[in-house]
């Protein structure tokens, strides 16, 4: 009988190690496939989505500038980049615009006028500096009053610019560089925690349709307004208009029935969000000069994909925020891309089709 042959403990070393060395392989495989494939995707899943239109972690104070509208359709430059606008009436029932940027080096913004007091409301709820050259009365004695942070081109020239082929007063330009700059030469900080006015959806909001009774099975009264078209007449001077373009999921804006253009690009500007509040004003002098009843309260439109809902505003004081609600109460989110607020008589009734 042949003697079995017994295995040294040499043998039995390099066995266990091949064993370990197998082993850690396998455990190896497996952590980098959890790690690579499954904890990967996991995190994906949870990776928290971002705003595109501002960035909601940046404290970088915005910057308001007051835009000449009383010009042509196709003189404005930086519109498209703005996060924020708003179009409100003045004398001669003219609009002007304010154009809230901020996270964007925009090079070319204007043409730059003079401020009017009723728009400093809209600069202190999202806590901007005001850009403006020149000033009527009533808003030079309240930017002293309310010690709003502004950036004048009376007396900051070097902040601005004329631009000798158009006729004056409609040819000062300015950029956001030149801006920041100067207001840190004021000694303005340019940094702010109380900037966010709109709370906005990360997720596409697209307004539901009526709701079905359970009890009775009938369907409710559609809520939604059809805004594949939107005219706002300010004056017989003056109307802005919205044509909803569905493919790009966007409104193109018109002035007077002509697209409006941007000087830089030649290309129409378009907005993702309309909101619309309806606001008592009325002259204060002889030269038409306007006041509005900013710090109120009152009734307004939503409108984004192609459909617009009514809202309620409220305002509690000048430098406090406009809160703007659904008629159930609650607040308005509003969807990720650029938003034009038209502030219009209330006299005026908005035209849906």
């Amino acid at each position: 009988m042949t003697k079995k042959k017994r295995m040294s403990k040499k043998d039995k070393r390099i066995i266990g190690i091949c064993i370990s060395l197998f082993i850690l392989c396998i455990v190896g495989l497996v952590l980098y496939f959890l790690y690579f494939n499954g904890e990967e995707s996991v995190i994906k899943k949870k990776e928290v989505k971002k705003l595109k239109i501002v960035d909601e972690d940046s404290n970088q104070r915005p910057i308001a500038v007051m835009i000449d509208n009383n010009v042509g359709y196709d003189t404005h430059a930086g519109l498209q980049d703005s996060y924020l606008n708003y179009e409100i009436i003045v004398e001669g029932g003219y609009t002007r615009i304010m154009a809230l940027f901020k996270d964007k080096n925009v090079d070319l913004i204007g043409p730059v006028r003079s401020s009017r007091h009723y728009f400093l409301d809209y600069v202190l709820e999202s806590d901007a500096i005001y850009s403006h050259y020149g000033w009527s009365t009533y808003a030079e004695n309240d930017i002293k009053t309310l010690g709003v942070d502004n950036i004048n081109g009376l007396t900051a020239e070097s902040a601005y610019w004329r631009d000798r082929k158009i006729a004056a007063p409609h040819n000062v330009f300015t950029n956001i560089e030149t801006l920041y700059k100067y207001a840190e030469q004021k000694g303005y900080t340019t940094k702010t925690e109380d900037w966010k006015l709109l709370n906005y959806s990360v997720d596409e909001i697209n307004f539901k349709g009526p709701k079905t009774n359970k009890e009775t099975g009938e369907k409710e009264e559609d809520p939604r307004i059809v805004a594949n078209t939107l005219s706002l007449k300010y004056s017989n001077n003056q109307t802005t208009s919205y044509q909803y373009d569905a493919e790009a999921k966007y409104y193109l804006r018109f002035m007077d029935g002509k697209e409006h253009l941007d000087k830089s690009t030649a290309q129409q500007l378009h907005y993702k969000n309309i909101i619309i509040q309806k606001i008592e004003n009325y002259s204060l002098d002889s030269y038409g000069r306007q006041d509005l009843n900013t710090v109120n309260d009152g009734k307004g439109y939503y409108i984004t994909n192609g459909y617009a809902l009514p809202i309620t505003w409220e305002k509690m004081e000048r430098d406090e925020k406009t809160v703007y609600k659904y008629l159930d109460g609650s607040q308005v989110k509003v969807n990720d891309g650029n938003t034009f607020i038209q502030i219009i008589p209330i006299t005026t009734t908005p035209e849906f089709n």
